[in-house]
C-alpha cells in the first residue's frame, strides 16, 4: 500500500522524510535556513533553476546536493567529471520551503542571483566536519615556478615586488602578495596549466583579501606555464591579468637573445 501511494504521489516521500528528520512545518508554506557549519551532503531527485546574469535549468534528476562550510552551494551529478552542474559560490544564503508535495531549497548569492532546487524525493542526507585543510601540496614545477617568480617577480609585471610567499587567508595561502610601481596590492596565483578552476581559487582570494582595508584594492594576476581560452575570458571577465610564464627561461636554461623568434 506504501508503495503504491508512493508511486501515485512522489511527494509522500519527502513528506515522510520531514517528519523522521523532525521538521513540521506550521503551515502549508513554512521555511527555515537549512546551511550547516558542517560540509552537508544530500542525495536527491530534484529539479534545478538559476536566474541571475544568466538562467539554466536542470530538468528532474538524481543528484548529490553538496552544502559547504564556506558558504557555498555545488550540484553534482555522476557524469562530468570534477565540475559541478551549477553552484553558487560564498557567501549565500540556504532558506528551505516545505510544502504538502515537495521541498524547495532558495539560495540567494551575493549578487541577489538565486539557486532554486525542487527536491521530490531525499535518498541520503549527511553532515560531516571535515577538520582543517592542510592545503594543496604543489608538484615539483609548480613549487618551483613559486620559487622563481618570488625572485623574479618583475617578469610578472613591471615594477612588480615580492612582498611575502604563501600569503595567509582564511580559505588557504596566495602563492605571492606583492606590490606594484604604484604601491598597490597585487595577489598572484600561479599554476602549470591555467584553467578555470584556478581563476575561481584566485577569485575568492581576491574577495577575501579586499576586505582588509591596510591592502585594498587588491588586483589579481593568475600566472602559468599555459593558460586555456576559457580561463583567459573568466580571468578577463573578473578583472584578473593573465600572465604566461617560461619556465626554462626563467630556470636560466634558455635565453630569449639566441632565439630566431
Amino acid at each position: 500500500m506504501d508503495r503504491h501511494a508512493d508511486a501515485m504521489w512522489p511527494g509522500l516521500r519527502v513528506t515522510r522524510w520531514l517528519a523522521v528528520t523532525g521538521w513540521q512545518p506550521a503551515t502549508a508554506q513554512a521555511s527555515r535556513r537549512v546551511d550547516s557549519p558542517l560540509v552537508r551532503l544530500v542525495v536527491a531527485r530534484c529539479q534545478v533553476d538559476y536566474a541571475g546574469r544568466l538562467s539554466a535549468h536542470l530538468p528532474m534528476a538524481t543528484r548529490v546536493l553538496m552544502l559547504k562550510s564556506d558558504g557555498s552551494v555545488l550540484i553534482h551529478s555522476d557524469g562530468g567529471s570534477y565540475k559541478p552542474l551549477n553552484w553558487m559560490s560564498p557567501p549565500c544564503s540556504v532558506k528551505e520551503i516545505a510544502t504538502e508535495d515537495h521541498v524547495e531549497w532558495v539560495v540567494t548569492g551575493k549578487n541577489d542571483d538565486t539557486l532554486r532546487i525542487v527536491i521530490e524525493e531525499i535518498q541520503h542526507d549527511s553532515t560531516h566536519d571535515l577538520g582543517v585543510d592542510p592545503g594543496l601540496q604543489k608538484d615539483g614545477v609548480e613549487k618551483h615556478l613559486q620559487e622563481l617568480l618570488a625572485d623574479h617577480p618583475a617578469t610578472l609585471s613591471p615594477g612588480l615586488t615580492l612582498v611575502r610567499r604563501e600569503y595567509p587567508t582564511a580559505i588557504g595561502p596566495v602563492d605571492l602578495m606583492c606590490r606594484d610601481a604604484e604601491g598597490g596590492s597585487v595577489a598572484v596565483e600561479i599554476k602549470r596549466r591555467g584553467d578555470i578552476d584556478g581563476v575561481e581559487q584566485l577569485t575568492r582570494y581576491l574577495e577575501l583579501l579586499n576586505r582588509d582595508p591596510l591592502l585594498s584594492p587588491v588586483r589579481g594576476i593568475f600566472a602559468a606555464q599555459e593558460i586555456k581560452p576559457q580561463a583567459r575570458v573568466l580571468a578577463g571577465d573578473r578583472g584578473i591579468a593573465c600572465a604566461v610564464v617560461d619556465y626554462d627561461a626563467l630556470r636560466g636554461l634558455d635565453d630569449p637573445t639566441e632565439r630566431l623568434f
